[in-house]
């Protein structure tokens, strides 16, 4: 398919230009000089721009967690019409999950890839809520959504007042313009396009597909490395950001589409909301490439649990435990010994959405597919298939190293317990055979009267009746 991108905007260059960092304080400007010296609010602004603060957190926050950003545009943001509710009504987006709108279930799900739509549809109409807990207006909880879109976003902008937006395509390139400037994310890549921020999303290559999480009332960051020292997982320094990039030609009719509590609202200007031509600070938009994530794992005995390989987390006040954590399951070695080496049959007190971005998922031999999804909710059962534990037992697990190839699985955790909105549990596309992958598991139980001793004291049973 011929590329969707808008006549609005021009396409981007083959390299962008990024600044590298996680939480520093960043600056960037355009134009040489648009940037205020020794102030961030002059009585004039260099080139008759405007100051603009977006403050991602109070402004009474410790210094060491403070989120802002100084903006210094063409025109305020402010310049707009009153919002309206958007007409039609986006109904599969969820902010506040009670029984109205979702149910809680413990049933294990999974879904299958949804199929990108044919009529035109861009990332705004083509995100829907999958399931999540908690409520943006109380400023704690989480949204899990999906997407699949056709078209390029024309003449719009989307911002969520809800939370944070952790975007992971898994199939086709987006090219999200922001409003500290401009970011290439192809599937295998991130994006986080903070709480507030402005943002439109072409696609250069067409149909595209993908997941993203969303926060309330709290921020990703990196996590604490503890026993593992200064250094792995994901490296502050392979985080980019924007350099500033800016709109301004007139935009008559342009508009601007609010998430707000879950529901979308509508205002109308006459510009760009890129038109940002400098800015400074440590609230901004990134993105990352999963394959730089330097993996842990054991190297003699047992399989590791998860979270050593979480790539960001929204942390909760009770230490350790998250309201979500973003993790990975990227192509590794495992090596450990006398080990059952896929992940280990499980019962948690997080729950888990997995999303898999290409190749397969180790403990999943067959129908966990790239662009599907599954849910294991709190203390729900779940873990290998009954193909991988007796395909692993068979062989004996293969003894020495052996390499995971071709795969990029993830999974978004949280502590508290997801709701599920209706058009995930009666799509099309769900797996309503899922636990059958389990059902085939049989007992190997053999009694003491059964099995022979170990007569020789190696540790290998002689055999068995």
């Amino acid at each position: 398919m011929e590329s969707t991108v808008s006549d609005a905007r021009p396409s981007f260059p083959v390299d962008l230009e990024y600044q590298s960092g996680f939480g520093n304080s960043f600056s960037s400007e355009a134009i040489a000089g648009a940037l205020p010296g020794n102030q961030n609010s002059p009585l004039v602004c260099p080139y008759g721009l405007y100051a603009e603060q977006i403050s991602g957190t109070s402004f009474t926050t410790p210094r060491k967690l403070n989120q802002r950003s100084w903006l210094y545009r063409v025109k305020p943001s402010v310049t707009h019409e009153p919002f309206k509710p958007r007409i039609p009504e986006h109904e599969r987006l969820v902010s506040e999950f009670d029984e109205s709108n979702s149910y809680a279930t413990p049933t294990q799900l999974r879904w299958k890839p949804v199929e990108v739509p044919v009529t035109p549809t861009d990332f705004i109409d083509g995100l829907y809520t999958v399931c999540g807990a908690g409520s943006s207006y109380l400023r704690h909880g989480f949204a899990v959504h999906m997407y699949t879109a056709n078209k390029s976003m024309d003449n719009c902008a989307f911002c969520s007042a809800d939370g944070d937006f952790l975007i992971v395509p898994q199939e086709g390139r987006l090219w999200i313009t922001t409003e500290c400037g401009r970011l290439q994310v192809s599937p295998g890549e991130i994006v986080v396009i903070p709480q507030g921020f402005r943002f439109a999303v072409d696609l250069p290559d067409g149909p595209s597909r993908g997941y993203a999480a969303e926060i309330f009332g709290t921020h990703f960051q990196l996590p604490d490395l503890g026993p593992i020292g200064a250094n792995g997982l994901a490296a502050s320094r392979d985080f980019l950001t924007p350099v500033a990039w800016f709109d301004h030609v007139s935009r008559p009719g342009y508009t601007i589409v609010q998430k707000f509590g879950g529901k979308l609202f509508t205002a109308k200007q006459d510009f760009s909301p890129f038109n940002v031509a400098a800015w400074h600070g440590n609230y901004v938009p990134y993105k990352y490439d999963l394959s730089k994530f330097c993996p842990y794992n054991t190297v003699l005995i047992d399989h590791a649990d998860p979270s050593i390989n979480t790539v960001l987390t929204a942390p909760t006040d009770r230490p350790g435990v998250a309201l979500l954590d973003f993790v990975i399951f990227p192509p590794r070695w495992l090596v450990a010994e006398h080990t059952f080496r896929p992940p280990y049959y499980h019962r948690n007190c997080m729950s888990e959405f997995m999303g898999l971005i290409y190749g397969g998922y180790e403990a999943k031999a067959d129908g966990f597919l790239p662009g599907g999804a599954s849910l294991h909710s709190c203390m729900t059962p779940h873990g290998p298939d009954t193909i991988t534990y007796e395909a692993t037992i068979a062989n004996g697990n293969e003894p020495g190293p052996r390499r995971i190839s071709n795969t990029m699985a993830f999974m978004f955790e949280s502590c508290l317990m997801p709701r599920v909105c209706p058009w995930a549990l009666e799509s099309p596309f769900r797996d309503h055979d899922y636990y059958q992958c389990w059902i085939g598991l049989k007992s190997h139980f053999t009694s003491p009267e059964e099995t022979q001793l170990d007569v020789d004291g190696d540790g290998e049973v002689e055999g068995s009746r």
